[in-house]
């Protein structure tokens, strides 16, 4: 089976799917009657919890046991959570496992409230104490969590505040959720003739795939209707932002730090030097990205690039089509720089029921890898026989990956890793896939592959530099005391989109509302992390690539440490220091050899 749709064009239903294609959840829970076992063991479990309430600084033992239980009712709830989650994913439309999660959802709330002691006990013991504690063997364990917590102390508040904090959290989502239900609810958009001449309401949805079009009226047309329908609610998007940055102001001088950067990067251990580093570091070095604009210019016959002509393909070479055993063959294959041991473990993944490979009627769109500490980390595709789809089974396999090495080597406490890490193992499996089809593709397939990871170091490594260098602008002003309104937050958005994007770059007035549409913006200073993930797994991979001694030895070590160190400690220890421009400056790199590559082609 290789397409997701039968000769009609309906998609088929759950049941018609073949074994061999989808994920085989019974490895969590054989049957749901277990899972109704694990509910009422957490249950029966929190009252334990609030027993021990009190006694957290009484000795390193009475510590140690509240951490155990904890440990024991978080991987519980994560595991009834997971396993309701995607058996809804699989079928939507199946009432029984919409329940289920939502009554996960609520046990998982209990339980924080019933543990939300525990944070707070443990700053109140009083340093000397403390260093003692972790001294002890006892809790040797969970030396490294209990110093990551004492090093918030001086921004935690009492525990009154603290509960005042808690009970507004609600309020503070305000600006987020004011934000998704006017563009993702209330906007109506025009309607737009495609292609071919007919009427198609444009939507979120469709609106890539209309930027994509090698008909410029219909990327025009596409870029007016949405951005002028954004204009019309630019003062009240405006007002949204806003509040959302004077909420993170709020909360940074609250929590006695200097700026909402420094708050907002110090939950991971990050100086906010990393993230001025992504910004100066880029804007050293944006003459590649307008060579590749020129090359747009050239390519398209334009006399100049606006916004709506970043997108199409330059190549215009139908993409070729994979099966899913042509997928899974050719990313394996990839993969081999990773050793005998890393691709024996995905030869499982592919074949082992680790992959909900097709589409079926109510499945959950798009891809993810998820799982639980004692749970395969399962991947859900969509897969359609596309080049993106076989990217996107390389991408979520390098998180399955470096979760299956960080649960199997880590303790319960550690086996997570941090966002800033999460696109790295991922980013290091693009870019061994990428140089593997560069090596083996006909000619003629080459330059399309080259458009296509030329387009995703675009997205991901440039214009989220963009978006990161718009947002500590937004709360540069809001700290000095100015005003965010709507004409203000366009004329940023337009400067930095023309010198981004340079000479060959027409920034039309419209375009200046593109930040209104961007939910990113309401995450407080997340987007900088798809850059340096994506500079760290380029780097990384190049490293793999050359057969540089230790460099697998030390990757493979960096997935097994999950967050049981530091994260820029973690990654120096793999050979990529975050704190320097080298590792993005070998990514501005691949993409001038890349932009060559593509000029020579066409």
């Amino acid at each position: 089976m290789s397409e997701r749709a039968n000769d009609r064009g309906s998609l088929p239903l759950r049941e018609s799917i073949p074994a061999q294609y989808k994920w085989k959840l019974e490895l969590m829970y054989e049957h749901d009657a277990l899972w109704e076992e694990d509910f009422k063991k957490v249950r029966a479990l929190l009252p334990q919890a609030a027993e021990l309430k009190g006694t957290l600084g009484h000795s390193p033992a009475a510590l140690l046991r509240v951490l155990q239980l904890r440990d024991e009712i978080e991987m519980l709830v994560e595991k009834l959570y997971a396993y309701a989650k995607m058996r809804r994913d699989e079928d939507n439309t199946r009432e029984k496992y919409q329940e289920l999660a939502d009554r996960a959802r609520g046990l998982a709330a209990e339980a924080a409230a019933a543990l939300s002691f525990i944070v707070p006990e443990i700053l109140a013991v009083e340093a000397e104490v403390m260093d003692s504690f972790m001294q002890s063997s006892e809790l040797a364990l969970y030396r490294h969590h209990l110093r990551d917590l004492t090093r918030l102390k001086d921004h935690v508040l009492s525990s009154k505040e603290e509960e005042l904090l808690s009970l507004a959290g609600e309020v503070l989502q305000g600006p987020a959720n004011f934000f998704n239900m006017l563009s993702n609810a209330d906007l109506t958009f025009p309607t737009i003739r495609d292609a071919n001449g007919q009427e198609v309401a444009l939507t979120h949805g469709r609106y890539l795939s209309f930027l994509q079009s090698q008909n410029r009226r219909v990327r025009r047309d596409a870029f007016n209707g949405m951005f002028s329908t954004y204009n019309n609610f630019r003062n009240t998007f405006a007002a949204a932002l806003g509040t959302e940055v004077k909420k993170n102001l709020f909360l940074s001088r609250v929590r006695r730090y200097p700026s909402v950067l420094a708050y907002s990067l110090d939950r991971d251990n990050i100086p906010t030097s990393v993230y001025h580093n992504v910004i100066d570091t880029v804007n050293r070095n944006l003459t590649p990205l307008h060579r590749y604009v020129a090359l747009k210019k050239r390519a398209l016959q334009l006399e100049k690039v606006h916004f709506y002509d970043l997108y199409p393909s330059l190549t215009g070479t139908p993409d070729r089509r994979y099966t899913y055993e042509e997928a899974a063959a050719l990313v394996l294959e990839a993969l081999q720089p990773l050793g005998e041991e890393y691709c024996s473990t995905v030869k499982e993944a592919l074949s082992g029921g680790w992959i909900d490979v097709f589409e079926n009627k109510g499945k959950t769109p798009g891809g993810y890898s998820y799982g639980t500490y004692t749970s395969p980390p399962y991947i859900l595709l969509n897969f359609t026989g596309t080049l993106d789809d076989v990217f996107t089974l390389a991408h979520e396999l390098g998180h399955s990956m470096h979760s299956h090495y960080s649960r199997g080597t880590q303790p319960f406490v550690y086996a997570n890793y941090t966002i800033f890490s999460a696109e790295v193992a991922s980013t290091t499996n693009e870019t061994l896939l990428v140089e593997h089809l560069l090596k083996t593709s006909p000619p003629e397939q080459k330059a399309a592959i080259i458009n296509r990871y030329l387009e995703g170091i675009r997205a991901t490594f440039y214009r989220q530099t963009l978006f990161a260098e718009f947002e500590l602008s937004m709360h540069n002003l809001a700290e000095k005391g100015e005003a965010l309104t709507a004409d203000k937050l366009s004329a940023c958005w337009l400067e930095l989109n023309r010198r981004y994007y340079g000479p060959d770059f027409a920034a039309d007035d419209l375009l200046g509302i593109e930040w209104a549409r961007i939910p990113h913006f309401y995450y407080n200073f997340y987007v900088y992390k798809y850059v340096t993930g994506f500079a760290a797994g380029t780097y990384l991979g190049k490293a793999l690539l050359a057969g540089s001694a230790g460099a697998r030895r030390r990757y493979l070590e960096f997935l097994k440490k999950g967050s049981a160190g530091y994260t820029l400690d973690i990654l120096k220890e793999a050979g990529v220091d975050m704190e320097s421009p080298a590792p993005l400056e070998e990514t501005v790199a691949l993409f001038d050899r890349l932009v060559g590559k593509l000029e020579q082609a066409l």
